[in-house]
């Protein structure tokens, strides 16, 4: 991931035809900067890339224009709190570049689709024997990385709009209130700023991610459409490359993954919302800090844009201490760890006497979750979240403590309702949550709605309150 988190550099793009030797400046990220906001002639990086630069020195006349076009791309947008058309495209950029290891994206074969549907296809015929819900899988698909990123974005969308929109008010409201009303052009020009770097950072965000995902699910929110199980082949390939196992091992128990999370999207229908709201609520209780605004905005100068770029790049997320933010970071947290851990269970009971190498391919999924991988990097750049499942072993053997106590039904049975899930108090005490009696939601809504009927009733509703009040106790007992 980048470590600017919110800095102006796109990614360089491909090199035209002939053009294969010729080296673009760079930024002091690695970037080619072709809005120019790395610094100036005689003192810092940018060079020709730099369209003030360009101004005071040599300079191609057809990449200064394309350089102020984006320019004036950025700061003519007048769309949500992030410009998702920047973001598309430099995602795009960023996969076109190709991986670390030289890497380049490439159309999905014939043969390779052929591969990932008779894979899923296996695996939810393993399924079927080791949990209760059904497929959730209408189509199985093989993607390439650009697939990927043209398939998720909407997803990132509804992730990451609402904590954009608190940095697009901050950076409205970090000048005096007396200025405010005399400077609404330089508002709106902060705001298409905010966006762009919003744009900028997620694109590349998510191209890199492109890069490393295997499949839809890999950060453990439904990232693609409802009813697709997806599985990127060149990723794939690149994930097995080092494990010494056979191919196509690696690519079905990656299919088992992908259509287990497939079946748990898809019935257990408040899930999707669940996990997305506690998202939202966890950024609606992120503070943006003004004050590197504020110091950058009182002595900003159009010729030295990355004074502005400087103060974002130190961060600008503070989570508050609070008892409802330290309680949605724990909610969102014990939500995913759940997800996981219930996926993690159940292939291994599909897989474990039947591919030779699940246990390998079972631990390596679990540390390339656990050292910070790509839904850690991804959240923390995004919306300032660092999420690391360090509870995804203990989910795991909750729900496999589960399956030997109730069976398959008892387990996925809790998948009801939210509040029969275990908590991340149960996660420490996972016997305990095992063997305690679980009310059932349906007697409970018998009971509330003989409850509403009573005031109803004429005369001598105390005494049948204390009747009420026995027959629910005997009932409990």
């Amino acid at each position: 991931m980048s470590d600017t988190p919110f800095g102006f550099g796109l990614p360089p793009e491909e090199p035209d035809d002939g053009d294969e030797g010729k080296k673009k400046p760079q930024d002091p990220q690695g970037g080619a900067n072709p809005f120019g906001f790395g610094g100036l002639p005689g003192g810092g990086p940018g060079g020709a890339d730099n369209p003030f630069a360009a101004m005071f020195g040599s300079f191609n006349p057809a990449d200064l224009g394309a350089a102020f076009q984006q320019l004036g791309q950025m700061l003519s947008y007048e769309g949500g709190p992030v410009n998702w058309d920047m973001a598309k495209q430099i995602a795009r950029q960023t996969v076109s570049q190709g991986t670390a290891d030289g890497t380049k994206d490439a159309s999905v074969g014939a043969a390779e689709r052929t591969a990932v549907e008779e894979a899923v296809r296996l695996a939810d015929l393993w399924l079927d024997g080791v949990t209760s819900l059904p497929s959730g899988a209408n189509t199985a698909v093989a993607w390439s990385r650009a697939e990927w990123v043209e398939a998720t974005l909407p997803a990132w969308q509804q992730l990451v709009d609402p904590v954009a929109e608190r940095v697009g008010m901050a950076m409205g409201e970090v000048l005096p209130q007396e200025m405010q009303a005399m400077a609404g052009p330089l508002i709106g020009m902060m705001r298409s700023m905010g966006g762009a770097m919003f744009g900028q950072q997620i694109g590349h965000a998510v191209g890199v991610l492109a890069g490393e995902v295997v499949g839809s699910t890999d950060v453990g929110l439904p990232l693609g459409p409802a009813g697709k199980a997806a599985l990127l082949p060149l990723n794939v390939a690149a994930l097995g490359k080092d494990l010494s196992v056979p191919q196509d091992e690696v690519r079905l128990y990656l299919a088992l993954r992908e259509a287990a999370h497939q079946r748990l999207f898809a019935h257990v229908p408040w899930l999707r919302s669940h996990l997305f709201g506690a998202v939202e609520g966890y950024a609606r209780g992120i503070k943006v800090d003004t004050s590197k605004l504020e110091d950058a905005v009182s002595q900003l100068d159009p010729a030295n844009p990355e004074q502005l770029q400087e103060a974002l790049q130190q961060g600008m997320f503070q989570p508050e201490d609070t008892a409802e933010q330290k309680a949605a970071l724990a909610r969102l947290e014990t939500a995913l760890a759940l997800v996981e851990g219930w996926v993690d269970a159940v292939v291994h009971a599909a897989a474990g006497s039947r591919l030779t190498s699940a246990d390998a391919l079972r631990e390596t999924l679990r540390r390339r979750r656990a050292s910070g991988g790509p839904a850690e990097q991804t959240f923390a750049t995004l919306i300032g979240l660092e999420l690391r499942p360090r509870r995804l072993r203990d989910a795991s053997r909750l729900w496999a403590s589960l399956t030997d106590a109730r069976g398959m039904d008892g387990r996925d049975a809790l998948w009801e309702h939210p509040d029969m899930l275990p908590t991340a108090s149960d996660l420490d005490d996972p016997d305990g949550f095992v063997h305690r009696e679980h009310m059932d939601f349906s007697e409970l809504d018998k009971m509330l709605g003989e409850a509403a009927r009573r005031p109803d009733e004429d005369g001598e509703d105390g005494e049948d309150g204390e009747g009420g009040k026995g027959g629910e106790g005997e009932s409990g007992r």
